[in-house]
């Protein structure tokens, strides 16, 4: 049987030779066809609806910034502008989606904000809710919130941000068309909380942190939007002493695998889930074979993970075995300019 071609996108930064949100395809251990699909500024991070119907992207259009909206032509890859959602000042650095495609959350990282929206059809409307973090954290980075994500809880009757600046996975009830803090989860100082995701059980969370580069192991308490610390594993080796800064953490469909990207160390660290507890043991770190990994992504199938490399303008893709979880490198160096985010088409 002939393997389906897969289609997926990658946001990046504008400020180089970039144009915008590009296309590309991934078939037989290759990726071709790389292409601009839409022309916007910055959409470093964008998410994709569960139907395939619409891609939402963060967005920067001179002294503004927010979210816009594409239709997706599922045969061609190709992109058409659909909405916008302007606010002033710096745009967000995520963006998601409840499954629906009802329900839009953004944060933004040099305003410390999450933004809710509601979507119809795809069309965004004007933000519904917009919450402000405040505090700061002991590391010069840390002198006040930034926001680097914000998503749902797995059953999502809860939202989550987390902020790297205040060190804070902080839980919000949407009540009335608002965010209210539920909880909040305060992790080591200096950390930096970047990124979140959910055991597929629904009873774990596992967040990259991005100043002390490690992962840490959550328990979630579903009834009452808690969450508490059970560990922290490093993602780097204990001997390695240049700079680097936690990226993008990723967890197989099966729950049995976390993937984990290192910037600096250039590389992905593999980490097995004890399906009892919850917890993490290393596996091993595979080079990203290019400059500054801010994020891949596992494809529909889970047999391939693709890495963009920001600094060095490049995608690398690796096999991965299923079983161990191990990656092998089968193509290197796929020119796309100032990577950020990589996302695919889901498999109906």
């Amino acid at each position: 049987m002939k393997e389906k071609k897969l289609i997926g996108y990658v946001g990046t930064y504008t400020n180089g030779d970039s144009e915008g949100i590009y296309s590309f395809q991934l078939a037989a251990n290759e990726i071709t066809d790389v292409k601009v699909a839409a022309a916007l500024e910055n959409p470093t991070y964008i998410t994709i609806s569960a139907d395939n119907q619409f891609l939402y992207s963060v967005i920067k259009k001179g002294e503004d910034g927010g979210i816009a909206s594409y239709k997706i032509n599922e045969n061609s890859g190709e992109l058409h502008a659909i909405s916008t959602q302007l606010s002033a000042g710096s745009p967000p650095c995520h963006v998601s989606l409840d499954d629906r495609a009802e329900s839009v959350l953004s944060a933004n990282y040099h305003k410390g904000t999450i933004d809710y929206y509601s979507s119809k059809g795809g069309i965004v409307e004007p933000a519904l809710s917009t919450v402000e973090h405040h505090g700061s954290g002991p590391h010069t980075r840390q002198e006040k919130p930034h926001t680097h994500y914000a998503g749902f809880t797995p059953d999502e009757k809860y939202t989550i941000a987390v902020d790297l600046g205040i060190d804070q996975i902080i839980v919000y009830e949407l009540i009335h068309n608002q965010l209210i803090e539920k909880s909040v989860l305060n992790t080591a100082p200096g950390s930096g909380p970047r990124h979140l995701v959910f055991h597929p059980n629904g009873q774990w969370a596992y967040v990259m942190t991005e100043l002390s580069s490690e992962v840490i192991s959550l328990k979630y308490d579903k009834d009452n939007g808690r969450f508490t610390q059970i560990q922290a594993i490093s993602s780097i080796p204990a001997d390695f002493s240049k700079n680097n800064q936690g990226s993008a953490i990723h967890i197989s469909s099966d729950g049995r695998f976390i993937y984990a990207g290192n910037r600096g160390h250039d590389s992905i660290a593999v980490f097995a889930v004890d399906q009892q507890t919850g917890l993490l043991s290393f596996i091993e770190h595979t080079s990203t074979y290019g400059n500054w990994p801010r994020d891949f992504v596992l494809d529909p199938s889970e047999n391939y993970l693709v890495a963009s490399n920001q600094n060095s303008s490049s995608l690398t893709l690796y096999r991965r075995n299923c079983e161990t979880g191990k990656l092998s490198v089968i193509q290197k160096d796929v020119k796309v300019p100032n990577p950020v985010c990589v996302k695919f088409l889901n498999l109906l």
